[in-house]
């Protein structure tokens, strides 16, 4: 009777489906809670981009609807950011490590890749000097998080033709720093600021999600009994042998290969290569832009 009573109790989905969670999985993916978790195994319980947190959530192409593969929540987040886009993924991780357009801008304007931070604040001989700007709360504000002014964030967005210094394709709205010298790389649009935050700002994890999404990263190896599993590192190790903490030698590995071979993934035939798009960007913003000079500098010829 008891048993009667706790199935009358459960909704359809639930009696049809096993449980709630499986019946919003084939739902929503086609696929069972027990091939989500076969899915797991297969990757060793962690995510195959950042191989830092727990493999959590279910990825699909937004195109064709299928599954790809698990992710954790932050990496899943940042595709969207993103828009799957690998050659934006390629350029934010270009951008990270000061070796795309944007620190090439800053560089041949003020002598350095970055802008202001506290090295601003403790060598600039004019940084107290009071400005007319210095009674707004955004002035405030950026001399105290970003060590810039009023005039530097304009000077810089102007520099970047309004648009971002990562992707240049959207406009540029957030101030963008590196989290551990406080200095100003750029004015960044809000998918890329915020899908450069959800990858930690890691540059390698941006390179294997851009070969994630044009399905270069995650392959399919057979052993000599025939059996397959999964390969996600350059080189190769079988997930099955790596502890859920033991990923850090292997994703510094895989890194240094991506970041000598930037262009992993296959494109199609017509499309821009990374090296294409940065050279097309930096024409635009030498058209555009012309040579402003910096607030309280002098622009180099």
């Amino acid at each position: 009777m008891q048993a009667l009573l706790e199935r009358d109790l459960e909704g359809p989905s639930e009696r049809r489906h096993g449980s709630s969670r499986n019946y919003l999985l084939k739902l929503r993916y086609g696929v069972t809670e027990e091939e989500v978790s076969q899915m797991i195994a297969g990757q060793g319980g962690v995510c195959v981009i950042c191989l830092r947190g727990p493999a959590k959530h279910v990825d699909h192409d937004h195109f064709s609807g299928a599954v790809r593969h698990i992710l954790c929540f932050k990496c899943n987040g940042a595709l969207g950011q993103f828009d799957d886009d690998p050659q934006r993924m390629l350029l934010a991780a270009d951008y990270l490590e000061l070796r795309g357009s944007q620190a090439r801008m800053l560089e041949n304007e003020v002598g350095a890749s970055v802008f202001g931070g506290p090295d601003r604040v403790r060598t600039d001989p004019l940084w107290r000097q009071r400005r007319a700007s210095m009674s707004t709360s955004r002035h405030y504000h950026l001399r105290q998080k970003y060590g810039i002014t009023d005039e530097d964030a304009d000077w810089l967005l102007e520099r970047q033709v309004g648009l971002c210094g990562v992707c240049s394709d959207r406009p540029g709205e957030h101030i963008d720093h590196d989290h551990e010298t406080g200095a100003v790389r750029g004015i960044a649009c809000t998918g890329c600021n915020t899908g450069m935050g959800q990858f930690g700002d890691d540059p390698t994890s941006l390179r294997r999600a851009a070969d994630y999404v044009m399905g270069e990263l995650v392959k399919t190896v057979r052993g000599d009994d025939g059996t397959g599993r999964l390969s996600f590192t350059l080189p190769d190790v079988d997930p099955a042998t790596v502890a859920p903490d033991g990923w850090k030698p292997y994703l510094a590995a895989d890194g240094e290969r991506r970041r000598g071979n930037p262009s992993f993934g296959a494109r199609p035939s017509g499309d821009l290569t990374p090296l294409e798009v940065l050279v097309r960007e930096i024409v635009a913003r030498a058209g555009a832009a012309g040579r402003t000079a910096a607030p309280g500098g002098t622009a180099r010829p």
